[in-house]
């Protein structure tokens, strides 16, 4: 596929290399303005999404490798970004797990699109921050296929945990690694997460990216997710404390 130069100019000012390993790098996109409106909530952002690709492939043979890559059959990861997110000194983030059920149909089984959308909110009126959507989270890491799975377990007695066991999985087999490498190349400062979850508390501390306390998001309890969101304190240590010192 022969890219014209002006096409090529556009887009590889818009593109960063990050290096993971000696044969793997991050393609970062962006930052693409997007207008986002929710109900009374409105904000614009700025997108960024990311791409693994091989350590020596340039960023014109990423672009013209796209048509053949059938990238939408895999799925890509996203941040949001808003304010000035390099250089202020106080900024929130979200390591936002995508929940297909959750965030696009609100599904009321979870609190995840609930998480999402108050996360905007929060970053907004805090002035600067991001909210890293990950992709390959689906179910805690098992996909969505599997997760449907673990919801039929789920409608027979099964916990969330006891699910996922029980399908030959992991409680929990995210990795934060990827995002945790593209904020680095977003913003040097240290940041303060917007979470409950301590696996991701400590998944940044160890790359010495966390401030000395957390932002708790709960809310949205429902009759039908309340045995969820139990499992979820009991089960996999979430915190409700409203700060972790470190």
């Amino acid at each position: 596929m022969t890219i014209l130069n002006d096409t090529l100019n556009v887009l590889q000012d818009k593109m960063d290399m990050i290096k993971i390993s000696d044969q793997e790098n991050l393609c970062l996109v962006g930052p693409v303005k997007l207008p986002i409106k929710q109900g009374d909530f409105s904000a614009t952002f700025n997108w960024y999404s990311w791409l693994k690709v091989d350590a020596m492939e340039s960023k014109e043979e990423v672009i013209a490798s796209i048509t053949n890559s059938r990238l939408a059959f895999g799925q890509q990861s996203s941040a949001l970004v808003y304010g000035d997110f390099a250089n202020e000194d106080d900024a929130l983030i979200r390591m936002h797990s995508i929940c297909h059920t959750g965030d696009i149909f609100g599904s009321q089984r979870c609190d995840c699109g609930y998480q999402l959308h108050e996360s905007m909110k929060m970053i907004v009126e805090h002035g600067c921050g991001a909210i890293f959507y990950l992709a390959d989270h689906e179910g805690r890491g098992i996909g969505l296929f599997s997760k449907s799975l673990a919801y039929l377990l789920q409608e027979n007695g099964y916990d969330t945990v006891e699910a996922n066991q029980a399908l030959g999985f992991e409680d929990d087999t995210r990795s934060y690694e990827e995002a945790i490498r593209v904020l680095e190349a977003l913003r040097e400062k240290p940041v303060t997460l917007i979470t409950n979850n301590p696996k991701k508390l400590e998944a940044l501390k160890a790359h010495g990216l966390l401030a000395d306390h957390h932002v708790p998001l709960w809310g949205g309890m429902t009759d039908t997710n309340r045995f969820y969101l139990e499992t979820k304190v009991q089960k996999s240590g979430h915190i409700k404390e409203s700060t972790l010192n470190s």
